[in-house]
């Protein structure tokens, strides 16, 4: 793979040379790690605890929303490696691009605002008559895989114009990244059925483009995932007052203005 030129925001181009984040090469071991996991029984059940599966609506395991893309998934061999340096090359790219908070901001909201649209389906899906019509939700949404189809979606939405030799022979633009992702997750929903993933993916792709292109058509998709982002901050500033105010006895009261508080 080759890039048409050098990128800003680090100034590293992409490739395999280079300085690399701390940060990427912590997320590419705790994915190697999750995924050696599921190969002993005294660590099996710690993936199956953070994938995502019907137990989040079903059992309350909520924290799946956010977990599920750093369990590494697949079976033991060259192509989990070639899965590994992809992601490696993509995310040390777009990680030079947003900035350490942006990137992992992103990598967060829109992976579980993927998951929150595939479970709704799945939800849906129990609704039909004879029950859901696939065997295995989720499966195209696990682990690295989701991480590759977040981040080749941020590359392709900053780096339009860029060339990138696919399969390191066919040179194509950037931008049409975003088509092909589309056209591998159907490929995959033919195989696995899985349309709750199918889905999601579709929803991961459409909101990445929204988001650094709100005045778009699909501004709708950005507008609501920076809208969701920031009542998750106003959620989380809730709960952290509430647990100060339980450890010190403080007395929270709210100001004249919505969100404005006062201890």
């Amino acid at each position: 793979m080759r890039s048409a030129g050098r990128f800003s925001g680090g100034g590293s181009a992409f490739g395999l040379s280079g300085p690399v984040p701390r940060d990427v090469w912590i997320l590419l071991g705790v994915v190697f790690a999750t995924f050696s996991m599921r190969f002993f029984a005294a660590t099996a059940g710690v993936p199956a605890l953070l994938e995502l599966t019907p137990a989040a609506w079903r059992s309350g395991f909520l924290w799946q929303l956010a977990t599920y893309p750093f369990v590494g998934t697949g079976a033991p061999g060259i192509w989990f490696v070639i899965e590994l340096l992809i992601l490696f090359l993509f995310a040390r790219t777009v990680y030079y691009q947003l900035g350490r908070a942006k990137f992992w901001r992103l990598l967060c909201l829109l992976s579980v605002i993927a998951a929150g649209a595939a479970v709704l389906v799945d939800i849906a899906g129990t609704l039909l008559p004879g029950g859901r019509p696939w065997l295995l939700p989720f499966a195209l949404l696990q682990g690295q895989r989701m991480l590759l189809v977040l981040l080749v979606a941020l590359f392709a939405v900053l780096n339009r114009q860029a060339t990138i030799l696919l399969f390191f022979v066919l040179p194509i633009q950037a931008k049409w990244f975003l088509l092909l992702e589309i056209v591998f997750a159907f490929l995959g929903f033919l195989s696995t059925k899985d349309f709750p993933g199918f889905v999601g993916i579709c929803v991961a792709v459409g909101c990445t483009v929204s988001w650094f292109h709100p005045g778009r058509a699909s501004g709708a998709f950005g507008r609501g995932a920076k809208e969701l982002w920031l009542k998750m901050q106003a959620a989380w500033f809730r709960f952290r007052l509430s647990r100060l105010k339980e450890k010190r006895g403080m007395r929270v009261v709210r100001g004249e203005k919505k969100d404005d508080w006062i201890h």
